[in-house]
């Protein structure tokens, strides 16, 4: 199976709270669409700095992440984004990896929005259809 990509729609949860309370226009909340590597193996969604400036996210803190070739990087966690897929949201604090233009979706905002990959047609899809899961 090759690389699966997703189209997802970033959303500042910043710009969000801030249009909810009055503060600011809908039109100036900012949000980003990217094609994205659906990644099983990443534990969460991963940015890089040309996505993070776009948003305008702050960075919250540090860590450190284990990549796929076994090696550690450190990376830098930013302010919460909504994910959004096609009928699916979700909120989450992305990592920003350092030199990297990809944004990874990995698997906890994939089960979340209730997502598999499908590796016979090699792309993105519900696991339980087209309507998202609701749980409590």
């Amino acid at each position: 199976m090759g690389n699966v990509y997703a189209e997802i729609t970033l959303k500042n949860v910043g710009d969000l709270i801030l249009v909810e309370k009055g503060h600011l226009n809908e039109k100036s909340a900012r949000e980003v669409v990217v094609n994205a590597v659906v990644d099983t193996g990443a534990h969460t969604l991963v940015i890089g700095e040309n996505v993070r400036e776009k948003l305008g996210l702050e960075v919250r803190g540090e860590d450190w992440v284990r990549l796929a070739d076994g090696s550690r990087a450190d990376v830098k966690k930013v302010a919460p984004v909504e994910v959004h897929w096609k009928n699916r949201m979700m909120t989450c604090q992305p990592v920003l990896l350092p030199g990297t233009n990809e944004v990874l979706l990995g698997a906890i905002p994939l089960e979340d929005m209730d997502l598999i990959v499908d590796p016979k047609r090699e792309e993105l899809t519900g696991r339980h259809g087209d309507k998202p899961l609701h749980r409590l």
